[in-house]
């Protein structure tokens, strides 16, 4: 019989590291050794994984020596270094940072969207999207192949922890929701929370807690900042549409984790809505759930810790009969990243 492949899960410590081993333990078990590895600071800890305790090991040479597949949930500057090294030794590489998804010769890749994408493999790398890409893409994708997307306009309101703030980012807004929550009347006087916040900001420009932030990344061009730039760039690649029109706006909400999307997508032909419901309820990877009226639609709180975007607030725009206007909610630490990631690996296995 064919040994199963070796895996390496590099960041095994992370947010997402720690989601990773939880899905590995419930998947499909298709690995065969699997190898956390992390910062040296980390080394000689022990975690959990398909009911066994392993020791964390320091990222290094040797480390990613016999890997068949090696899982990169890191920060770009760490993928950027390691991953090259991983892939010369003869891995595949998975990564989820943002270092290799602009690179043409590395795929980026959604399983339920462009598959194919992954065969090729110049590198050794394949890139998965970033966490709000991620949120509506999906569902966008399965809309797309049916009636050819030509314009996308969308509101990510992204989570404390996602894109980009991590740990810090959601245990900043714990902290911030201490500071404020003694005081009833907060949030009813200028600049009274920015006050109660103080310096206690962590990675946002500002307060979030009982506030929103329509800023999300660095400064890009013409006013947009990197990250909406990202999901412009990143949809475009995904879907092979690189003139689409997109518009996109990231807002950082008081939530700690769960992207949502609020979406206006126009397509070449009128599309109507009982067909786009038949679409989204039986597309992989996506949950309709759709009834206003009885209070039944997505949001960040349901939908923590499930795997599949949900869509709610599906409708035909109210001045357009080739528009939808849908609401889009996702872990951003499930399908946002560590999911995606691992369903890319999982493909790749055959080929190994």
């Amino acid at each position: 019989m064919t040994p199963k492949p070796a895996l390496a899960v590099v960041g095994a410590t992370g947010a997402v590291g720690s989601v990773m081993l939880q899905m590995l333990t419930h998947h499909a078990d298709v690995w065969g050794e699997i190898r956390l590895l992390s910062s040296p600071r980390s080394a000689g800890r022990k975690a959990a994984v398909r009911g066994e305790e392993c020791e964390i090991l320091a990222l290094s040479e040797d480390a990613l020596d016999g890997v068949d597949l090696a899982l990169f949930l890191v920060p770009d500057e760490v993928a950027a270094r390691w991953a090259p090294i991983a892939a010369a030794k003869g891995a595949v590489v998975v990564d989820t940072s943002a270092a290799f998804r602009a690179d043409p010769d590395v795929p980026l890749v959604v399983p339920e969207t462009n598959p194919h994408a992954a065969r090729l493999r110049p590198r050794g790398i394949v890139a998965s999207p970033g966490c709000t890409t991620l949120a509506l893409i999906v569902a966008v994708g399965a809309l797309h192949a049916e009636f050819g997307l030509t314009e996308l306009v969308v509101t990510a309101q992204q989570a404390a922890g996602g894109a980009g703030a991590g740990r810090a980012g959601a245990d900043t807004l714990r902290r911030q929701l201490g500071l404020v929550a003694a005081d009833g009347d907060l949030g009813t006087r200028p600049g009274d929370v920015r006050r109660a916040v103080g310096e206690h900001t962590g990675p946002f420009p500002g307060p979030l807690a009982f506030n929103v932030l329509p800023w999300s990344g660095t400064a890009g061009a013409d006013g947009a900042s990197s990250e909406e730039e990202r999901v412009r760039d990143e949809t475009r690649r995904i879907l092979g549409l690189p003139a689409l029109r997109v518009a996109v706006t990231c807002v950082r909400v008081p939530v700690v984790t769960g992207h949502s999307v609020s979406v206006h997508a126009r397509f070449e032909r009128p599309v109507p809505v009982a067909r786009a419901h038949e679409i989204l309820a039986t597309s992989p990877g996506v949950v309709l759930y759709d009834d206003p009226g009885a209070g039944d639609f997505p949001t960040p709180a349901d939908v923590v810790g499930t795997d599949p975007a949900w869509v709610g607030r599906v409708r035909r725009s109210l001045d357009d009969e080739r528009a939808l206007d849908f609401f889009v909610c996702v872990d951003n630490l499930r399908k946002g990243a560590a999911l995606n990631a691992l369903q890319i690996a999982e493909s790749v296995v055959p080929a190994l």
